[in-house]
C-alpha cells in the first residue's frame, strides 16, 4: 500500500517507456531529483515547471521504465478520499 492506494506490479510485463506514467508525490523536485541520480537512477526528464508552481521531473529505473516525480504545492493529501 502506497499513500492509502494499493500498487501492483505486473511480474511478467515487459519493461519500458510507453503508457500512462505514474507520478509520485515530494515535497521538492530538485532536492528528490538528485536524491534519485545519486542512487543511480538515469535521467529522463530534468525538472520543469508545468505552471502553477507545479514542478515535474523523471528518471529511468536499472530497467528502463520510468518514475516520475511531482512537486504540487496545491494538493492536499488529506482532502483525497
Amino acid at each position: 500500500r502506497v499513500g492509502g492506494f494499493e500498487l501492483g506490479l505486473v511480474p511478467d510485463a515487459q519493461p519500458g517507456q510507453h503508457g500512462a506514467q505514474v507520478l509520485w508525490g515530494v515535497p521538492d523536485a530538485v532536492v528528490e531529483l538528485k536524491r534519485l541520480l545519486a542512487m543511480g537512477a538515469r535521467l529522463h526528464e530534468d525538472v520543469k515547471d508545468v505552471g502553477g508552481d507545479i514542478k515535474v521531473a523523471s528518471v529511468l529505473d536499472p530497467f528502463g521504465n520510468v518514475l516520475g516525480i511531482i512537486e504540487n504545492p496545491h494538493f492536499k493529501a488529506s482532502e483525497v478520499k
